[in-house]
């Protein structure tokens, strides 16, 4: 072989690399929705996703039978459940917002504090959660045996009719990721679709990728960058104060192993996971698909409306974050950027029927 072949190849073989590896989204960048992601070690059937459609509606999964995922991810409303805070066991009460499903398959963090990294781990921890479904897995496993519908269903996905936290989770997450926006006047304008987006809705493109700094962290197929910022979010006045809240706050500092849960009078955030300072009142970045269906706003609902977002982001966030400076956007430009948001990120309605339960 010559001495330029054999330099030759190596720079085929580097061509072929850019080609068929695929360059790392960067800030700013939008791009249209392609396909769904889905685990190697959990791949998509369509037989795993109506098993885990069943169990997403099954009440079984909660303690006393009153509560399904459902019940806090509500297909009408987005898949949250339109409150401020997120529904809650009986005597009890939640703290944060129901987070929407709508896109979850491209998260790579779960929950407001991203505690969890899969949907097969994420699955479980309402099932486990005192104030949302206080469920026993080891019992819930018994239950979910006992119908012998399950068991065929589980035997068909599975291979066996075993019916593990595992498994159950597995099938509740391929549903979950089925769980997508698509055709969204965006992703249109993406493709080359120059009339999908008003002239209103197109100024406020402009806005979202220009003076309003919003690419600085909702971008790519999602419109999120997947990191955690602490923009100092007002407390919500209207649960500040309520002892429910205040006995969750400080049972999950506990978990969290916070030496000083029991004077706790705000939520630490990511910070109860990496015990990192920074991480302070840092919340994941949400999803901007959709936005329009899924309020209210925030970790813990403080903000009604999206215009509500946009005047609490335009005045540069909370008191002393280091994040975020004020935008100053007039009335109009705000008026624009919503639009956008509202009429460009809204995919189809997505269609759900509450399957028969066994």
């Amino acid at each position: 072989m010559s001495k330029s072949n054999c330099f030759f190849i190596p720079g085929i073989i580097f061509l072929l690399h850019l080609l068929l590896v695929p360059a790392p989204v960067s800030a700013g960048h939008l791009e249209p929705f392609k396909h769904t992601p889905s685990p190697k070690n959990n791949p998509q059937t369509l037989e795993k996703i109506e098993l885990g459609k069943m169990l997403f509606f099954d009440r079984r999964l909660s303690g006393d039978g009153t509560m399904s995922c459902a019940t806090c991810h509500i297909p009408d409303l987005g898949f949250s459940d339109g409150q401020a805070i997120s529904l809650n066991y009986p005597t009890t009460k939640n703290w944060r917002n129901s987070p929407t499903l709508i896109n979850v398959a491209f998260s790579k963090f779960l929950f407001h504090d991203g505690r969890v990294e899969t949907l097969e781990d994420q699955a479980l921890f309402p099932m486990m959660s005192s104030f949302e479904m206080n469920q026993n897995l080891d019992f819930v496993e018994e239950e979910i045996r006992s119908v012998p519908e399950y068991l065929k269903l589980f035997k068909d996905v599975f291979g066996s009719d075993d019916t593990t936290r595992e498994r159950i989770a597995m099938a509740i997450a391929s549903f979950e990721r089925s769980i997508i926006s698509r055709n969204a006047p965006l992703d249109s304008y993406l493709n080359g679709s120059m009339a999908a987006l008003s002239p209103e809705a197109k100024k406020g493109l402009d806005i979202f990728t220009g003076k309003g700094k919003c690419t600085d962290c909702h971008y790519g197929v999602n419109l999120i960058d997947d990191k955690f910022h602490a923009l100092l979010v007002p407390e919500h006045p209207d649960f500040q104060a309520d002892p429910r809240v205040a006995a969750t706050r400080r049972f999950v500092a506990k978990l969290n192993h916070y030496e000083d849960f029991r004077n706790l009078q705000e939520d630490p955030g990511r910070y109860l996971i990496t015990k990192d300072k920074n991480d302070w009142r840092a919340f994941k970045t949400p999803t901007l698909r959709d936005i329009a269906k899924t309020g209210p706003y925030m970790h813990n609902g403080v903000f009604e409306t999206l215009e509500d977002v946009i005047d609490f982001l335009d005045q540069g966030g909370g008191p002393g974050n280091a994040i975020l400076k004020p935008l100053h956007l007039n009335g109009a430009e705000k008026r624009a950027l919503n639009e956008f948001m509202v009429e460009a990120l809204s995919g189809d309605d997505i269609i759900m029927h509450t399957p028969k339960i066994p």
